[in-house]
């Protein structure tokens, strides 16, 4: 079990990577690390697996071409806010009552749930993001504490448990509405960087919540 422990380790580290690209813009400092060697690597392990390497292409090209373009941190930062601070219409809002709601409105169901589930695992919306609960980047940082949560299980059958939890989590509250997202996100993201970004969320919840199901 120690090894499927540490291999938990990982997908909630890859969670919270994708939570915090959503979570707000990148800074000068966050870009010279994804241009350096440790992050490169990074991404081109992820790229090995079958399923993650299209998106994780996507992704390392537009890293690629953000070097070349001319105030990069600004000009993604406007990306950013273009994408996902603006209205329904022009933008790839982050949040599921935007998807699953006919009305289209924030803090409707979605976001009601998404706080019954994390208040019954006494987790609290982080108070920095000022957002409502089912934005994007509060779903996956709460998946990453559930996965890391698991870990302090001893007992196979409560670990395996944990394991089914996450994956109906993925299931029920996440991919109901991503592809949506993700779909909206290509049509309104010009240069491709958080377009690449969505696609590689995506495709890491789905091959995790087969993973989770042994498939």
């Amino acid at each position: 079990m120690q090894e499927l422990k540490t291999f938990n380790e990982k997908r909630a580290e890859i969670y919270w990577w994708l939570s915090s690209l959503f979570a707000k813009e990148l800074t000068e400092e966050d870009l010279e690390q994804y241009h350096s060697q440790t992050i490169r690597s990074f991404l081109t392990g992820l790229g090995e697996n079958e399923e993650l390497s299209g998106p994780i292409e996507k992704l390392i090209d537009s890293l690629n071409r953000l070097q070349d373009r001319e105030d990069a941190q600004l000009e993604l930062s406007a990306d950013f806010c273009d994408l996902f601070l603006k209205s329904e219409k022009e933008s790839a809002l982050p949040y599921a009552s935007i998807y699953l709601c006919k009305s289209g409105l924030l803090n409707e169901q979605p976001a009601k749930d998404m706080e019954k589930v994390m208040a019954e695992h006494g987790i609290a919306v982080d108070s920095k993001l000022n957002e409502p609960a089912d934005h994007i980047a509060i779903e996956l940082d709460f998946l990453g504490n559930l996965v890391i949560r698991s870990n302090e299980l001893e007992q196979e059958a409560h670990f395996n448990d944990a394991l089914l939890e996450q994956e109906t989590f993925i299931r029920e509250h996440i991919l109901t509405w991503v592809p949506q997202f993700v779909k909206q996100a290509q049509s309104k993201d010009e240069f491709g960087f958080y377009a690449a970004v969505a696609l590689v969320t995506e495709a890491f919840l789905r091959l995790d919540s087969r993973y989770l199901l042994g498939n």
